[in-house]
């Protein structure tokens, strides 16, 4: 078969969706699929286009899978007009590069977020007369409401609400990476067609044996990394709070990555005096695997309650058996405590969150004991090839059959024992 994907964001580019989305390219395409992939020029998370791209459109091969990539309005600014300009800027873009230079696919998979992706996805189905498979790795508008970014009762929800539906109604199949999303979606939607296609990380790339002794310096105490977009969703605010509670504490907090609001907590570390705490550069991709088996501790936060979110960095640190300390509630929340693989905190909760730390600092046989059981969980519940493995075979054999989309799809409950929800 021939599946084409349609994401904003890919690699050469660092982030959770360009990781998930290359390696599942990566295994259509070694299964013998054709595979496409429709993306933007890459500049994220910098908002500057990478040097060697630019311009209207381009052709290169990425891991197997022929990628065209369209014209995007950069941009680091996280104002309306200007997330705004970015995002329909691609959705222009690839719906005229992807109508001209898209080979006709059977599947066409868009990913959301961006929900305004959508119209392109829409559009390219219908042109191509692909069946669309829309996979939802946050519920938008939704998670906006839960960062503050959009209220309820305004117009811009409204629309978005309507854009959402739209888009899960055009779709052949939803499919959406935890169990969360997927409840809500088939609770609105009942007539909607879903999949659950888990979120997970490569076991084989992640894992305790990379460790390189040295590689954060040789300063004293526990190394607690936070390794990622520096962005709203995440809080980072709440670990400069926790480390200003831990002056003088066996722990030292390392910030690896770039984002729109690294340069605001930089300036607000230096402003409280916050000696514990360290900013790096983003790392390439290739190198992440051993820059969190290097850690003590891995933390992973969300500034509030998202529903359906669950971080692929809590899959990459149990992989690499490294204890968590997880800010977040719901389903992120139930996989560590199911697992046994780190402490969990409330959002907001920075006391607990500092206990959380000096706890685990303390003590080297708890986290050596958090993190073998955070490997057992990711090997056998949470793999990527095993969970692409799955998808490719549920749409080889719709393909081959001619079924609707939710015909023997297999739930969750059909998989084996889960941990939790997300399996």
């Amino acid at each position: 078969m021939r599946i084409a994907f349609l994401t904003q964001y890919y690699p050469p580019e660092l982030g959770a969706p360009q990781a998930r989305l290359s390696e599942l390219a990566a295994h259509f395409a070694a299964r013998g699929h054709a595979v496409d992939v429709l993306t933007a020029m890459p500049n994220y998370p910098a908002g500057k286009v990478h040097p060697g791209y630019g311009g209207v459109f381009r052709r290169e091969t990425v891991g197997g899978a022929r990628v065209l990539r369209s014209f995007i309005y950069p941009t680091q600014r996280a104002d309306f007009l200007h997330r705004l300009t970015n995002y329909f800027s691609f959705v222009v873009s690839s719906a005229v590069v992807g109508t001209a230079a898209l080979p006709r696919p059977d599947y066409l998979l868009v990913e959301s977020p961006p929900l305004f992706l959508g119209y392109a996805g829409v559009w390219l189905s219908r042109v191509k007369g692909a069946r669309m498979i829309f996979n939802v790795s946050d519920l938008w508008p939704e998670s906006a409401v839960s960062l503050g970014l959009v209220r309820r009762e305004s117009r811009a929800y409204a629309l978005s609400a309507r854009l959402e539906a739209w888009c899960y109604r055009k779709a052949w199949l939803v499919t959406g990476q935890s169990a969360e999303i997927l409840a809500d979606v088939s609770r609105r939607f009942p007539a909607v067609p879903t999949y659950h296609l888990s979120n997970g990380c490569d076991t084989g790339a992640f894992h305790p044996g990379l460790a390189r002794p040295g590689l954060f310096g040789e300063g004293p105490g526990a190394v607690v990394l936070y390794a990622g977009l520096h962005g709203l969703a995440q809080g980072l605010d709440q670990l400069l709070d926790a480390a200003e509670r831990l002056r003088g504490a066996p722990a030292r907090f390392v910030l690896v990555g770039e984002g729109p609001v690294k340069r605001d907590l930089v300036a607000d570390a230096a402003a409280r005096g916050v000696e514990n705490v360290e900013f790096r550069d983003p790392v390439p991709k290739s190198e992440m695997p051993a820059l969190v088996a290097s850690a003590d501790i891995v933390v992973v936060p969300l500034k509030k309650y998202i529903p359906g979110a669950v971080p692929s960095k809590l899959y990459e640190a149990m992989a690499s058996a490294r204890p968590v300390v997880l800010v977040a509630e719901g389903e992120a929340a139930g996989i560590v405590r199911r697992a046994d693989a780190g402490i969990v905190v409330r959002p907001g909760d920075t006391d607990a969150l500092a206990e959380a730390v000096r706890t685990l600092a303390a003590d080297p046989a708890l986290r050596r004991r958090l993190g073998e059981n955070g490997r057992r969980a990711a090997v056998e519940r949470y793999d990527r090839a095993r969970i692409a493995d799955r998808f490719i075979g549920h749409l080889e054999a719709r393909l081959a059959g001619g079924a609707p989309a939710g015909a023997a799809a297999p739930a969750p409950a059909e998989l084996p024992e889960p941990l939790s929800a997300d399996a």
